[in-house]
């Protein structure tokens, strides 16, 4: 009768556990989703076309001169959110893709850019992420330098696995001086890995999150500027940046 007893309470203590340990995997992989603002960049309309698949998310300009875009979003971010950004830079003449990751993380899927090489064939590219995305893009930039003209990091950095120290590959590093996500040690400690003439921007003003359009992150510093200003700032640093690629070809 005891050992009966015995069995059923630990029985039970044991699904108490696995149900605790589930409600707290859920709450962890509980994704950033979108706002309004860019659910409305989302919509094909003016000059970009925008099409999705269970990959990507393409914005395609009606006219396109110039260096196409592959971003990796951060961690736990749905790549909705970046629409915004991607919608600027398509209307400047640059086609943009944003990666789809199995569970929103990039770390699962860091070949995500494989494919849509494959299927763009005829277009030049740049790899970059947010946050983990960064991170991520880095290591198969690092693998895959010939197939790529630079990479950028937008609040991120690499680590060693994805140095890009000894490519030829032009590299943009922007971040926000609200910034309290991102680890200033191992961002610094990152510098090691890419070129020494690695284009640094500073958004005076901007945070982790505002890089995306999804809200508040946890952590994160408080901005002093608007989302929309801090994409505006990121929009030109990118554009600036591709500009100064095909001038140097």
């Amino acid at each position: 009768m005891r050992k009966s007893l015995t069995r059923r309470r630990v029985l039970i203590a044991s699904v108490v556990i696995l149900l605790v340990a589930v409600v707290l995997v859920w709450r962890y992989l509980t994704p950033y989703k979108p706002e309004e603002r860019a659910e409305t960049a989302l919509v094909t309309a003016g000059s970009v076309s925008v099409e999705q698949n269970d990959n990507w998310i393409s914005f395609e300009p009606s006219t396109a001169h110039g260096t196409a875009v592959i971003m990796y979003p951060g961690a736990l971010v749905k790549p909705e959110a970046y629409a915004p950004l991607a919608r600027a830079i398509a209307q400047a003449g640059h086609p943009f893709y944003i990666a789809r990751m199995p569970l929103n993380l990039a770390v699962i899927k860091g070949d995500a850019a494989e494919e849509i090489l494959r299927v763009h064939p005829k277009q030049s590219f740049v790899l970059g992420g947010h946050s983990l995305g960064g991170v991520m893009a880095s290591r198969f930039a690092a693998e895959h330098a010939g197939q790529l003209e630079g990479v950028f990091f937008l609040a991120s950095y690499p680590d060693e696995k994805g140095s890009l120290k000894d490519t030829t590959l032009s590299v943009l590093s922007v971040l926000g001086t609200e910034d309290k996500v991102v680890d200033r040690d191992s961002y610094n400690k990152g510098r090691a890995y890419i070129p020494s003439n690695t284009v640094y921007v500073s958004i005076e003003g901007g945070n982790h999150a505002q890089f995306g359009s999804y809200g508040p992150q946890k952590g994160d510093g408080t901005p002093t500027i608007t989302e929309e200003e801090q994409q505006e700032r990121t929009v030109r640093a990118l554009l600036d940046w591709m500009g100064n690629l095909r001038q140097s070809k």
